[in-house]
């Protein structure tokens, strides 16, 4: 089994994680942080905007949640990497910060406020380890020093003396790209989910038409 299509097991088992509600219209419609700046509300009049049956009290968080900013430029940029190491780009759909992960891991980070010790704690972890290794940080590193580091936290089959921090770490940056990836307008159609489409009706086939003499 190809890992995309092992992740895409995460990505649809974590649903519960991701719902259908507003933090999948943050994957959708928030730059990828190509640029890093900082996350804020989309723009309701550039973008479609959905309530997906909120409550206004429900809303009125979500706006404030896109307001505020938890991840700085550092660790969103590290975010960055990691994501694509997960999910690369490739002949079927674009990469994990193509398809806005990074904003989803922000977002989900406000929303869910126990998330935030262990995400920005393995974010130190990850940095600490590339500075020991190689002298600096994990982004500054190249492709293969951040490879290795990942190769040593990503199977927990594989888990070496010292690296149980970084395993968990890990494991739930995976949880939230698949699901923040498969639950994206690109992940979707990465999918082949189709949802509700309605079928397309020509009228009662002639065969039937003929054999009751219309």
């Amino acid at each position: 089994m190809k890992r995309r299509d092992a992740l895409k097991g995460i990505g649809l088992t974590t649903l519960g994680l991701a719902g259908l509600s507003p933090q999948i219209k943050a994957a959708e419609v928030l730059d990828p942080v190509a640029d890093l700046a900082p996350v804020a509300e989309p723009d309701k009049k550039k973008e479609p905007w959905e309530p997906y049956g909120r409550t206004e009290g429900e809303l009125e968080r979500d706006a404030k949640l896109f307001k505020e900013q938890f991840f700085n430029k550092h660790e969103l940029k590290t975010i960055g990497v990691l994501v694509d190491i997960i999910i690369p780009k490739d002949a079927h759909s674009g990469s994990a910060t193509e398809a806005g992960v990074p904003a989803f891991i922000e977002f989900m980070a406000k929303d869910q406020p126990n998330l935030q010790t262990p995400l920005r704690g393995g974010l130190v972890w990850i940095d600490a380890q590339a500075k020991r290794r190689f002298e600096k940080t994990f982004i500054d590193s190249t492709p293969a020093q951040q490879l290795e580091i990942v190769e040593d936290i990503a199977y927990t089959e594989r888990k070496k003396n010292g690296m149980s921090q970084g395993v968990a770490f890990f494991s739930l940056l995976r949880n939230l790209t698949a699901s923040g990836f498969w639950t994206s307008q690109m992940g979707i159609a990465d999918l082949g989910y189709q949802g509700n489409v309605p079928n397309k009706w020509d009228g009662v086939p002639d065969e039937v038409l003929k054999q009751y003499g219309l």
